[in-house]
């Protein structure tokens, strides 16, 4: 069995295609191989014999083996080397312009958003955007009848036949984040909600998907003059310029009570918007003091606590800020645009190193 064994690990070592391989292995295990022949001859022997015999030919059975597999995945191994080799591709060939990659406007000005409120002590806050009905809704005070429940305003999600659970939407505006906040955190607090909103427009100024920030900030002594203030202090940093003119209009949100409109004093000479002077005025965001029943459905007690709510539209800011003239332009992926509007990616807007370089 010696004599047999190194006769096979040899003629397996010099072995150089499966098919050769393939042909030893039918010569040494096959059925009719040596090794196999050997094996039915244990039946003529006596039984110390094949207590011997038996245990021999099988480990001289599996050396074989284990030589053959070792032998065909060297074989594999140094088939895909040679594959490699052939098809081998320079990758850093020239002749194609590298080109920086750019920020969207609507990421910068997010950023930019944040940091001013940061600055301010506001935390950012997140939520879902396919919302229950209760927390786009009912949580804020909005009634069954209210128009913007209606299904040619709002997407609501499918629901199987006969299926009577509340049902889903994708949220209209970013006021359920205010809802799961106080739920999660109660008063005080003071939190942004930036994020994607869906509802059913589409034109110049309106797309079924856009963006919207909010902010909450309640506390035992919070007034309408600390909204105020917020809001002016927001519009000077995030305009850049020193000095900013408010008007508030009286008006209604089903979330806050008493309700109000913002308008930013401006002029527009020569197509061009500058804040802080002229005689026009151009309304930014919706604002108010936070309705006693939407602090009771974050579980805030109306009777200790108050406070303002605001909201605003960042993709309509940053048209304004940058001269955008179009919304729809902001989704149309035209790589020419976004290099035209982009921001270089080591931008970071920081209120100290300047919010738009």
């Amino acid at each position: 069995m010696d004599d047999l064994r190194d006769k096979y690990i040899k003629l397996i070592t010099e072995a150089d295609d499966e098919s050769t391989l393939e042909d030893l292995r039918v010569q040494a295990v096959g059925k009719k191989g040596e090794i196999s022949l050997k094996m039915r001859e244990l039946g003529k022997m006596t039984p110390d014999e094949r207590q011997v015999m038996g245990p021999k030919l099988n480990a001289l059975k599996d050396e074989i083996n284990s030589a053959l597999s070792a032998k065909r995945e060297a074989l594999a191994d140094a088939a895909l080397d040679e594959r490699l080799r052939g098809e081998w591709l320079d990758v850093t060939l020239p002749g194609r312009t590298r080109r920086a990659g750019t920020i969207h406007p609507i990421s910068q000005v997010t950023e930019e958003v944040t940091a001013i409120f940061a600055d301010m002590g506001f935390a950012v806050a997140e939520g879902p955007q396919v919302e229950s009905d209760w927390h786009n809704f009912d949580a804020l005070n909005i009634p069954g009848h209210h128009p913007a429940r209606a299904e040619m305003d709002t997407f609501y999600m499918h629901r199987a036949e006969g299926d009577e659970r509340p049902p889903h939407v994708l949220r209209t505006h970013t006021s359920p984040v205010q809802i799961r906040s106080m739920e999660l955190q109660g008063a005080p607090i003071r939190v942004i909600c930036p994020g994607r909103v869906y509802r059913a427009d589409y034109d110049q100024t309106h797309t079924p998907m856009f963006h919207q920030v909010e902010g909450l900030a309640l506390d035992t002594d919070i007034s309408m003059a600390n909204l105020k203030w917020t809001l002016e202090e927001f519009v000077k940093a995030f305009f850049e310029v020193d000095d900013v003119e408010l008007r508030f209009r009286a008006s209604h949100f089903p979330f806050t009570e008493p309700s109000a409109e913002v308008d930013i004093r401006c002029s527009w000479e020569g197509g061009q918007l500058k804040v802080g002077e002229g005689d026009d005025w151009l309304e930014i965001l919706g604002s108010g003091m936070v309705h006693p029943n939407v602090l009771r459905a974050g579980g805030i007690n109306p009777e200790v606590y108050q406070g303002f709510a605001f909201g605003m539209g960042i993709d309509r800011i940053a048209m304004l800020k940058y001269g955008i003239p179009d919304l729809r332009a902001f989704f149309d992926s035209d790589l020419r645009w976004l290099r035209h509007y982009g921001f270089a990616s080591l931008d970071v807007p920081t209120l100290h190193g300047g919010l738009s370089r």
